[in-house]
């Protein structure tokens, strides 16, 4: 399935035209993302990227895309942050904003990335732990597009409020559903 983000009205920035996502889930608990940023990437602030996935934190303060899940009808959610640097990060919440914690994984997640000074493109497969691996999830997609100059613009596939918030609920617009087998 593919979807577009919109760019949050107070932070708009010209060099990022579009934002497309394709994902899937299998039953296993396993999700594959790809992000696709178009538009003029020399602007865009992108870290070095590694050989190897690394977990690290704050990978927020520039450009990174994310995946925040959680339970139909439960407060608890987690969330996911993937840097073109090929750093990764992942917290489970107890509700909104309350008890982040590490949350552990069974192994990194595979992170690929191409671009060009037209686009940016990341690939993520992901295996959820088991606790998450349910067949059907709230899901918000959502990227941090940091400019050279320090401009920040924050993208997502729904902005349910006048200010950028990632972790509001109404965000989690998405019904993830693993695929049948």
């Amino acid at each position: 399935m593919r979807l577009n983000l919109q760019s949050h009205p107070i932070t708009p920035v010209s060099a990022i035209d579009d934002i497309l996502v394709e994902w899937s889930m299998s039953e296993t608990g396993t999700i594959w993302l790809r992000y696709h940023a178009s538009g003029n990437v020399d602007e865009v602030k992108l870290p070095d990227p590694q050989d190897q996935p690394v977990r690290m934190d704050n990978l927020w303060e520039s450009t990174c895309f994310e995946l925040f899940l959680s339970e139909p009808r439960n407060e608890r959610y987690c969330e996911f942050n993937f840097s073109p640097s090929r750093h990764w990060a992942a917290y489970g919440f107890a509700r909104y904003r309350e008890s982040m914690e590490p949350l552990a994984l069974v192994r990194s997640p595979e992170i690929f990335l191409d671009f060009s000074d037209s686009h940016i493109a990341l690939e993520v497969t992901l295996a959820l732990p088991d606790s998450w691996a349910l067949k059907e999830l709230d899901a918000g997609l959502s990227a941090v597009i940091e400019m050279q100059n320090g401009d920040k613009s924050l993208w997502a596939l729904a902005h349910p409020a006048a200010r950028p918030d990632f972790h509001q609920r109404d965000g989690f617009t998405l019904k993830m559903e693993a695929a049948e087998g």
